[in-house]
């Protein structure tokens, strides 16, 4: 392809994505814009199934993405459990390094008519070394939980982002 037609293509793929009905998320009129600050989080207390602090840090981080529900007219519900295993074992039967898996389920729900606007699961993992003294292990799995908090934020945000359903927004 010569670069004559190359650039060509890269200047028509704009008016193409728009032809094709292509809303930047967070452009006006998008599902970032319309969601930003009227969702209202669950309480990290509320969770099913977390620990307080999983629980708090996921419910933190949402907030970060999509803005405190101030104005609300959507409620996300947020089920949350984490499990440990243990990923390298010496010789000694003694576990060097952990994983820590995360799941959540999200329900983002319409407060005006209690429809569902997107909901779904997410899972994903971290890991810490435990081979440090206990103080460095334990700011390890900390530090584990805390990263597997911002990335299951991340996923949940980029679902809502991409797959609601706002057609009978709430005024």
């Amino acid at each position: 392809m010569s670069l004559l037609n190359r650039r060509t293509l890269l200047l028509a793929l704009p008016l193409l994505a728009a032809a094709c009905g292509f809303t930047p998320v967070h452009a006006p009129g998008g599902t970032g814009s319309a969601l930003y600050g009227r969702v209202e989080v669950q309480a990290p207390e509320e969770i099913k199934g977390a620990t307080g602090t999983d629980a708090y840090f996921l419910v933190q981080n949402l907030e970060q993405r999509l803005g405190r529900g101030g104005s609300a007219a959507y409620k996300l519900d947020l089920t949350l459990s984490t499990q440990e295993e243990g990923q390298a074992i010496t010789a000694d039967n003694e576990i060097t390094r952990y994983s820590v898996i995360g799941t959540a389920d999200y329900s983002l729900t319409r407060l005006s008519d209690g429809n569902i606007a997107s909901s779904g699961t997410v899972r994903n993992f971290t890991g810490y070394s435990a081979t440090g003294s206990t103080v460095e292990t334990l700011a390890g799995e900390r530090d584990a939980h805390e990263r597997l908090m911002v990335i299951l934020a991340d996923q949940i945000t980029a679902q809502i982002l991409a797959t609601a359903d706002l057609s009978a927004q709430a005024e």
